[in-house]
């Protein structure tokens, strides 16, 4: 009897130690689940000087689907996409009168859900 015994622990112990393997795995996956979801996309457009430029296009570039989006912006040069993707990676960049930023990428491995930047025209 000792051996079915030694037996029966042994598999109880595995047992065990399977739950709280997968259990690990799950939550890790529920709180990797939480990051996911909306963020907003904002900040201003600058020119070479720094001053905030009014009626500049900006652009938020969706780099698996193709889709854009435009936003003009405002007298102080801010401009803000809500309801942004944290799934998915983007390209963002502003142009006015010829002249373009640099393209900065809205990753989705950034999981803040403010995302701010500047974009100066050149």
């Amino acid at each position: 009897m000792t051996g079915n015994r030694a037996r029966l622990a042994a598999r109880v112990a595995f047992a065990a130690l399977a739950v709280v393997i997968f259990s690990g795995v799950n939550t890790s996956g529920v709180a990797h689940a939480q990051n996911l979801g909306q963020r907003n996309v904002g900040g201003l457009v600058i020119d070479a000087n720094s001053a905030p430029v009014q009626g500049a296009t900006v652009f938020l570039k969706n780099k698996k689907t193709k889709s854009i989006r435009s936003y003009t912006s405002s007298s102080n040069g801010s401009f803000r996409f809500a309801q942004v993707s944290m799934t998915d990676d983007f390209d963002l960049w502003a142009e006015k009168e010829g002249k373009k930023s640099a393209i900065k990428t809205v990753s989705s491995w950034d999981a803040r859900k403010d995302f701010e930047t500047e974009l100066k025209l050149k």
